[in-house]
């Protein structure tokens, strides 16, 4: 035996070292699941943890514009707060890359939502659509105002197309018919709809509505659709009240008949361009306008206004009678009274004309 050999001296050594490694390995170990603890932590804080806060409501929209960035998606969330925690955001948009690929639109935001809801519904463009509403509009201008405040397309972009002749050659219309086209309703659009797209949903609108029973009661009357509509348009503007439209309808369906001229208030008051009259006098009656129908038989070129449902409803089922003449009503009700002879007319129209000298509205 060795004089330096020493029993128990190297299992002593190796127990030490084996318990070194072991602390060491234990160590590590701690380490590791320390980190994968605080990983996964920020793992669910950025994947699955609620990161919007709504104040309160059930819903907020935020409407990403064409040609926008992720500076600008991040600039309509921020100054909203709908974001609670941002680098978490920013980090899985990029991770998924977002920001290379937004998409415009209207975006729905719900409460617990998280940064993977939120990415993911703006990076598949699961946009949710507006509801578009207009009723009868006498002016283009106005409507393309009322249009461009539902959908991104602006204003200028609607009216251009409304005036440009060729392009609405290509559903059949004019720049005077058009009018005719847009059927009062609620209508479903994705907010980021183009002034073409808008046009073009309205032409598939309108052919759904101008189904075949429709077509034949214009085929009934002898009148071509922008006719029917151009009629229903005047009737949208003596009345409101929905029940006295068949029988004005009749009334004028009969002048039609007999070839008289229409005699229309509200077209003398869309050539004079002054929706603020409500007396209209004699010197009114001289304008040279086409819309004149006090000057020119027949119908005018075009609808004066979006006409409603009812309106055309009215024409395709109007009262058939034997009145010729209508006049508002003296207790200044919206009703009108009618009559068959003129001299039932001058009757009526004085009763209305002292109504109206005893309220002072002269024109």
């Amino acid at each position: 035996m060795s004089k330096y050999y020493k029993p128990g001296y190297y299992s002593r050594n190796s127990r030490r070292k084996t318990s070194f490694f072991h602390k060491i390995f234990h160590f590590l170990l701690v380490v590791i699941i320390i980190l994968a603890g605080y990983y996964s932590f920020k793992l669910y804080q950025t994947f699955y943890k609620t990161n919007v806060w709504l104040d309160g409501k059930k819903t907020i929209s935020i409407y990403i514009p064409k040609n926008a960035d992720f500076n600008d998606v991040k600039k309509l969330l921020y100054e909203k707060g709908i974001i609670i925690n941002r680098n978490t955001f920013e980090w899985l948009a990029k991770y998924k890359k977002y920001d290379k690929h937004i998409i415009s639109g209207r975006y729905v935001f719900l409460p617990d939502m998280n940064n993977y809801d939120i990415i993911n519904i703006l990076r598949s463009g699961k946009q949710k659509p507006v509801k578009v509403v207009f009723n009868s509009i006498r002016t283009k201008e106005k409507f393309a105002s009322v249009i461009s405040k539902q959908i991104e397309a602006d204003s200028a972009s609607i009216i251009k197309l409304l005036n440009d002749s060729v392009y609405l050659s290509k559903f059949n219309f004019n720049t005077q018919s058009i009018y005719g086209m847009f059927i009062p309703n609620t209508y479903e659009f994705y907010w980021n709809t183009s002034a073409k797209k808008f046009m073009e949903r309205m032409f598939k609108e309108y052919n759904k509505f101008w189904n075949k029973k429709r077509r034949e009661k214009a085929d009934e009357l002898k009148l071509s659709l922008n006719e029917i509509s151009t009629l229903a348009s005047i009737i949208e503007q003596e009345t409101s009240k929905n029940q006295e439209k068949p029988v004005i309808a009749g009334v004028y369906i009969n002048r039609l008949k007999r070839k008289w001229r229409l005699q229309a208030d509200p077209t003398l008051i869309f050539a004079l361009g002054d929706y603020n009259i409500r007396r209209v006098l004699d010197e009114y009656k001289n304008i040279d306008s086409p819309y004149n129908t006090y000057k020119y038989a027949g119908l005018p070129p075009g609808p004066i206004c979006i006409p409603s449902i009812s309106s055309i409803d009215a024409v395709l089922n109007y009262e058939k009678h034997k009145y010729f003449y209508f006049c508002a009503k003296e207790d200044l009700s919206g009703y009108h009274n009618f009559a068959s002879s003129y001299s039932g007319q001058l009757k009526n129209a004085r009763k209305y004309r002292k109504a109206l000298n005893k309220l002072k509205i002269m024109k």
